[in-house]
C-alpha cells in the first residue's frame, strides 16, 4: 500500500478540513482581543459564546457551565486540584481524600500524587478484568473515607477502549455527597453524553481527540459547584481561568463538535464494523493473542491486543517501516520501560503486558487497511518471535 495507514486516533486525530476553514476568518481577519470594547473585539467574543453554547447542547448542560482549557490535561488538573481546595475552604483547613480508578490517565493519576504530597489522600476503586469498576464495592469505598470529597472515573479508557458505568458512579456520588469528575477526552465526540442523567459535575474533554486543533479543551463544571479558579490573571472565563482565548482554536473545537456530533451514530457503526472485521481475524490467524478491555462496553474504534513474546513497542517500528501508524498503548507513555499501569490494574502479567498493541481507527480508515494491516501485523509478529 503506498500510502501511511495511521491507525492511532486515541493520540490524536487530522484536524478536519471543514475546522481548519473555520478557524481561517479568526487568524487573518477577526483577530481582535474577545475582551475589548470594541466592534472588531466583539466578532472574536460573540464566536467564543456561540461555541460555549453549542458545546453546552452536546452535553446537555447550559452555557454558563463551560470553560474553555488548553486541553484535557489541564482540564483534569483544575477539576482535580481545585475541588479539593474548595473542600479544605469548606470545612475549616482540613484535607480531603479523593476516589479515583488505578487505569486513570496520567493527568489524573499524577494529579493525585501531587495533591497527596499536600497531605491530601487519594484511593482507588476497584476494578475487574477489562478496566471497568466493580459498582458493589464502590458505596463501601466512599462510606470508608470519612473526607472523601470527589470521585473521577475516566468516562472511556484511552489505552483499552473499556467504558465506565458513568451513569451508576454518578449516581452513587450524588447520593454520598460527592462531586462527580469524569475524563471524558477520549469519549466526547464519540458517545453520547447527558451531564444531568449521567449526575456529572464536571467533566474534561479535548478538542484534538475529535478532529478538532490541538491546545484547546473545555471543563464542564454544575452551576452550583463554586469551582475556585485555576490559572489567576484577567477575568476571562468568568474569572475563573485567566489569559487571552484561544478564539481560532474555541472556533475549530466547535465545529468539530458539531460534526463529531452530527456523524456520530453513523461513524460509530462504520468503525465497529471494521475493528470487529480486524479483531476477527487477529485473534483467529495470530497465535498467543489476547484482546484487552470490556468487549461489551468498549469505544467502538479501539482494538488492543497483547501479543505473547514480543515487545509492543519494537512491533510499533517494524510497522511503521511498513507504513502504519500504531501505538504500544498510552501515547503518553511511549518511550516508558515499565508495564503500562492500565494493564498491570487489570491483572495482565509481565510477559503479556510487554507485547501491547493498540489500534484505533478514525474516518479514513477503510476494509482494505484492515486487510493490509491484518498482513503486516502477522509478518512482523512472526519475525519477532523467530528471533
Amino acid at each position: 500500500m503506498s500510502r501511511m495507514i495511521y491507525l492511532d486516533h486515541a493520540a490524536t486525530t487530522k484536524t478536519l478540513t471543514e475546522v481548519t476553514e473555520a478557524m481561517e476568518p479568526y487568524q487573518e481577519i477577526y483577530y481582535g482581543n474577545p475582551s475589548t470594547i470594541y466592534e472588531f473585539g466583539e466578532k472574536s467574543r460573540e464566536a467564543i459564546e456561540s461555541v460555549r453554547e453549542l458545546i453546552a447542547r452536546t452535553i446537555h448542560a447550559r452555557p454558563e457551565e463551560i470553560f474553555f482549557t488548553s486541553g484535557g490535561t489541564e482540564s483534569d488538573n483544575w477539576a482535580l486540584k481545585e475541588a479539593v481546595h474548595l473542600y479544605e475552604r469548606m470545612h475549616n483547613g482540613r484535607k480531603g481524600h479523593i476516589l479515583t480508578t488505578p487505569v486513570e490517565h496520567h493527568a489524573i493519576l499524577n494529579s493525585c500524587m501531587e495533591l497527596a504530597e499536600m497531605n491530601c489522600g487519594f484511593s482507588y476503586l476497584q476494578v475487574d478484568e477489562s478496566g471497568r469498576v466493580y459498582l458493589p464495592a464502590v458505596e463501601e469505598c466512599v462510606m470508608g473515607q470519612e473526607n472523601a470529597c470527589l470521585m473521577s472515573v475516566m468516562y472511556a479508557n484511552n489505552e483499552i477502549g473499556t467504558v465506565e458505568p458513568i451513569e451508576e458512579l454518578g449516581r452513587i456520588a450524588r447520593k454520598c455527597q460527592l462531586i462527580f469528575h469524569t475524563d471524558a477526552v477520549q469519549a466526547y465526540g464519540h458517545l453520547p453524553i447527558h451531564v444531568q442523567r449521567e449526575h456529572i459535575d464536571m467533566l474534561s474533554a479535548s478538542a484534538h481527540k475529535f478532529g478538532g486543533p490541538k491546545g484547546v479543551g473545555f471543563l464542564y463544571i454544575r452551576n452550583d459547584i463554586n469551582l475556585p479558579a485555576f490559572v489567576h490573571g484577567g477575568a476571562q472565563e468568568s474569572n475563573r481561568r485567566a489569559g487571552t482565548e484561544n478564539v481560532p482554536g474555541i472556533v475549530g473545537m466547535g465545529k468539530a463538535a458539531e460534526l463529531a456530533h452530527r456523524r456520530m451514530k453513523m461513524e460509530n457503526r462504520r468503525t465497529k464494523y471494521l475493528r470487529d472485521y480486524l479483531v476477527y481475524r487477529v485473534l483467529h490467524e495470530i497465535p498467543d493473542v489476547i484482546l484487552t478491555g470490556s468487549r461489551q462496553f468498549r469505544l467502538s474504534n479501539n482494538a488492543s491486543f497483547c501479543f505473547k513474546g514480543i515487545t509492543g513497542e519494537a512491533a510499533a517500528i517494524l510497522l511503521d517501516t511498513q507504513g502504519i501508524c500504531v501505538s504500544s498503548g498510552s501515547a503518553c507513555s511511549t518511550g516508558s520501560l515499565e508495564d503500562s499501569h492500565v494493564l498491570s490494574a487489570i491483572g495482565l502479567e509481565s510477559e503479556w503486558a510487554r507485547g501491547a498493541v493498540r489500534i484505533t481507527l478514525g474516518a479514513e480508515n477503510t476494509k482494505e487497511e484492515m486487510e493490509y494491516t491484518v498482513e503486516k501485523l502477522k509478518m512482523v509478529i512472526a519475525d519477532m518471535r523467530n528471533i
